[in-house]
């Protein structure tokens, strides 16, 4: 990167994300683009351009869609907490010699009242030593992280109903952000929160949430986020990833 020519004709973006459809829009008319999503969300909000669901196949299977597909170049866009997908996607872009962007959002601003801990399983470990009632905001798909603690009450809250191993005392909320603080406020208030767990994604659409318990003095616990694969060029934003993707080289 920067890529050589007029900038490419036909981007694969592995998606799933706020910043994805973004991406996707801002490309649109100047390149062929395909989004991928993973296809964990029933009702998913499509970004514009032509769109695949499902997986790839592991590496071997992303490989051969980037050779038959005439992928010019590969945007990673996915989930900060997505590591497998983004190891595959490092790892085919090596295979093939096809360029590969990383596009992630800051973390959020740390605050020295945080518990940041390594994973799920070491905030299911610190949990009985902080609180007793507890809103995760971590996803359906890792509350069975969280299902052998019988003595705490859990609030989940997920775009769809979780399935697998829960918490013997869970209330879940289907529900999609952007959410407000004022809103934040009141569910926490109402449910009697006394820990809330996320995980460092980033970006606007879910932190009123830190904004809600900083004004309500409740703990937060939070999972730092896996490091990207490195060697690969990385942007911050999808105005930033359409810059790089259609700078001329010097």
């Amino acid at each position: 990167m920067p890529l050589s020519g007029p900038g490419p004709r036909r981007v694969l973006v592995l998606g799933g994300t706020s910043d994805a459809r973004r991406l996707a829009t801002l490309l649109e008319g100047r390149a062929h683009v395909t989004s991928s999503l993973a296809g964990r969300v029933r009702a998913p909000v499509l970004p514009p351009g032509e769109v695949r669901i499902g997986g790839f196949g592991g590496i071997d299977g992303l490989v051969a869609y980037l050779r038959s597909s005439g992928t010019d170049v590969v945007v990673d866009a996915t989930h900060p907490f997505a590591a497998r997908m983004s190891a595959h996607a490092a790892a085919a872009s090596r295979a093939t010699g096809i360029p590969l962007v990383q596009l992630r959002r800051p973390g959020w601003e740390p605050d020295p009242s945080w518990t940041v801990l390594p994973s799920l399983v070491a905030a299911a470990a610190v949990l009985p030593g902080i609180g007793r009632r507890i809103f995760l905001t971590t996803g359906r798909q890792e509350l069975a992280v969280f299902a052998g603690l019988d003595d705490l009450w859990f609030l989940a809250r997920s775009v769809d109903p979780p399935a697998g191993p829960v918490p013997r005392h869970l209330h879940t909320i289907l529900d999609r952000g952007p959410f407000t603080v004022a809103g934040e406020t009141a569910l926490m208030r109402e449910h009697g929160i006394d820990v809330l767990v996320t995980k460092d994604s980033g970006g606007d659409m879910t932190a009123a949430k830190l904004d809600a318990a900083r004004e309500l003095d409740i703990p937060v616990v939070i999972v730092a986020r896996p490091p990207l694969p490195p060697g690969f060029s990385q942007v911050t934003t999808a105005e930033d990833g359409v810059a790089l993707l259609f700078a001329q080289p010097e």
